[in-house]
């Protein structure tokens, strides 16, 4: 029990400390700037951390599709099932449904897989974040300020970025080796920055209604279980994707989603604001669990 303590524990602390790190930035009023690194992240880093790793990985393309669908339909899932517990507990679909349906599988996902599973689990979970991140950008944003823009998804450097990896893992090419290169240095930005973004981020939001945060916090991990479990019993999944999917659906609500209710709903802030800092929070628990118990 001691040995697989220190496993868990050498997965989980790296993320925690490097979170640590951007909390003390917000702390200590350093400098930082979540816009400028966040555009840097989803325009560049991103994008070429997806084109290094999956051009890189030997990893079947049937297998990878069949993540990505997986990831569709535990965002559905969240959102249906979010959907009508909302209504029950009489709380606005326009301001918790968001951030009930997107997990933060970017920047905890992304680093927690990579530790546990190696190359080939962070290759499965990118599917899940390209999935998370699409809609994040699109049906997050719609949902809130209630308007439709395809033009975001058109214009999304990600979705190439995609395009372009299945295409070389499908031909078996890869990348002239200097391209290759930069891509592999560029990419290396994103989980520091990602990380340092969700701690500076956690240390500036405003909490308000402890006890309705804890309650949708339990509601999401129900849902997440349940949609995970799912998920795998009807995929098929073993090995490598399995521990992505389940370590997706079991990621905190993503901070990105809080800009959006702060901007079109900011009478609801402080309650999601609350639900993602104690949802990021029970990861602590959660996550040990299910590496060890689960995974």
């Amino acid at each position: 029990m001691e040995h697989l303590f220190l496993n868990v524990l050498n997965v989980v602390l790296p993320v925690l400390i490097c979170a640590g790190a951007g909390y003390v930035l917000a702390l200590t009023k350093t400098p930082f700037d979540n816009k400028v690194i966040g555009a840097i992240v989803s325009r560049v880093g991103y994008p070429t951390l997806i084109i290094s790793h999956l051009s890189a990985t030997k990893i079947a393309v049937g297998t990878f599709l069949d993540v990505m669908a997986a990831a569709v339909l535990a965002i559905a899932g969240f959102g249906v099932l979010g959907f009508a517990a909302l209504k029950v507990m009489r709380l606005p679909a326009r301001a918790f449904l968001t951030p009930l349906m997107h997990g933060n599988v970017g920047n905890i996902g992304l680093p927690i897989t990579l530790l546990a599973l190696g190359d080939a689990g962070m290759a499965y979970t990118m599917a899940f974040v390209v999935v998370v991140l699409v809609s994040i950008f699109t049906v997050g944003m719609w949902i809130p300020a209630k308007e439709f823009s395809p033009r975001k998804l058109a214009t999304s450097p990600i979705i190439y970025a995609v395009v372009l990896s299945l295409v070389l893992m499908a031909s078996g090419y890869s990348l002239p080796q200097p391209v290759a290169k930069s891509f592999d240095i560029l990419g290396g930005l994103s989980i520091p920055l990602m990380l340092l973004t969700l701690g500076h981020t956690l240390a500036s939001l405003r909490v308000n209604r402890l006890g309705r945060a804890v309650m949708l916090t339990a509601l999401h991990l129900v849902m997440a279980v349940a949609i995970a479990s799912g998920l795998v019993w009807a995929f098929g999944f073993t090995g490598a994707e399995r521990g992505a999917v389940i370590l997706c659906c079991l990621m905190p609500s993503s901070v990105a989603t809080y800009l959006f209710i702060d901007q079109h709903v900011p009478e609801y802030g402080p309650d999601v604001a609350g639900f993602i800092l104690v949802s990021t929070l029970t990861t602590i628990i959660a996550l040990p669990l299910a590496l060890s118990y689960w995974i």
